[in-house]
């Protein structure tokens, strides 16, 4: 799908770009948030607000990859929103308990699930 120029573009279209345009910022949002953050603690840090703006990010370039029904993009929005919210739920539970949670393999994690749907913290 190609989008006309702005001019002739319909108001439709003009927002689905607009909302694609804000996910992208939010992704450039949560490297210059790192960065700063490392850049005045001195050493590498991801903040929770990383997580935060990931998600937002995933949120807005999904639904604008839905408008525009490609599939590669819609597939890649999906798997990094996966793993946006479980790194966001790993953040979440190590600040909570002041330790580090210890590490899972892949087929450990799998399984954690409850019966709910929902994953153990750690």
């Amino acid at each position: 799908m190609s989008l006309p120029l702005i001019g002739q573009a319909s108001g439709v279209e003009v927002v689905w770009v607009v909302i694609g345009w804000c996910g992208q910022a939010m992704f450039f949002l949560r490297f210059l948030i790192q960065w700063i953050v490392s850049e005045r603690r001195r050493q590498s840090v991801i903040p929770t607000a990383f997580w935060y703006l990931s998600i937002a990010g995933a949120i807005g370039l999904l639904a604008y990859s839905l408008w525009r029904r490609d599939p590669v993009f819609i597939v890649g929005q999906l798997m990094g929103l996966a793993v946006y919210v479980r790194n966001l739920q790993w953040h979440s539970c190590q600040h909570r308990s002041q330790a580090t949670c210890p590490p899972r393999s892949a087929a450990r994690f799998a399984a954690s699930a409850t019966s709910a749907g929902r994953w153990s913290c750690c």
